[in-house]
């Protein structure tokens, strides 16, 4: 099982080592710019939010880190879309990709949608955790595991 901090860290060196391996042209230069400069931010808007100050900082990152990641699905649909690459090349990050879209933007609908969601720190390991203000449950924000 691991974190979503090495998680992210993880998907932005397949997103590395999947520029990298792109043929060298033009458009290629373009889109892995792009495809770089999101994949790779995914895991650092997301240390960052880890280390919010307040419930809206870690509100306003995580939702930054929604949008870089879905940036991302973009950049890599437009290489299959114009049969730059073969989808199957891509296979595994595309569902990576998929996965972490699906739980970063769970995590900013239930920040929206929870007005009574607070953020704490918690001495033990100083990581972020969600709590529910009626029930007293805590949810690490930081150790969401598929």
């Amino acid at each position: 099982m691991t974190d979503l901090k090495s998680r992210t860290k993880i998907f932005a060196i397949d997103i590395i080592r999947f520029v990298q391996s792109l043929e060298n042209n033009p458009t290629n230069w373009i889109i892995g710019k792009q495809l770089l400069r999101c994949g790779t931010s995914v895991g650092a808007n997301y240390r960052a939010a880890c280390r919010a100050k307040s419930d809206i900082d870690f509100k306003y990152k995580i939702k930054i880190v929604e949008e870089e990641i879905d940036e991302t699905e973009y950049w890599k649909e437009l290489l299959i879309e114009s049969e730059t690459i073969s989808e199957a090349r891509v296979q595994n990050l595309l569902k990576e990709t998929k996965e972490l879209t699906a739980i970063f933007s769970a995590i900013s609908i239930k920040l929206k949608n929870k007005k009574n969601y607070i953020m704490k720190s918690y001495p033990d390991n100083n990581m972020p955790h969600l709590v529910l203000l009626t029930s007293y449950l805590v949810l690490p924000t930081s150790n969401f595991v598929l």
